[in-house]
């Protein structure tokens, strides 16, 4: 893991998204292989085979979690908005992740890179 993606995390200024921000990496990770990791334009950036797979993206009052390369993929629209090639969840305060979901969805996204 790539320390400058911890120390981001680390000092996000709520705690609520600190503890998202570890979980969505940890997913990250678990669902994709050698995945890599950095600080590009200022928000941590996950790749496989040099080509974005997520990005976490906090705000004041959520953290974004984007999937690219999701053109032609079926993605609940209730919770996901964006252009075809890339669809972004926009978490809040108290929301649950489901896990399994976004480690589905990373791993498919993923396995086209």
């Amino acid at each position: 893991m790539n320390p400058e993606v911890t120390d981001f995390i680390e000092a996000l200024k709520e705690p609520w998204q600190v503890e998202l921000s570890v979980a969505l990496r940890g997913i990250v990770h678990e669902a994709i292989e050698n995945v890599q990791e950095r600080i590009q334009y200022k928000k941590p950036h996950f790749l496989k085979n040099g080509k974005y797979v997520a990005v976490i993206s906090p705000s004041k009052e959520a953290v974004s979690f984007t999937l690219f390369n999701t053109t032609g993929m079926e993605l609940p629209e209730d919770r996901f908005d964006g252009p075809p090639e890339r669809k972004t969840l926009k978490l809040r305060k108290g929301q649950i992740v489901d896990n399994s979901e976004l480690m589905a969805l990373l791993s498919k996204v993923a396995s086209a890179l």
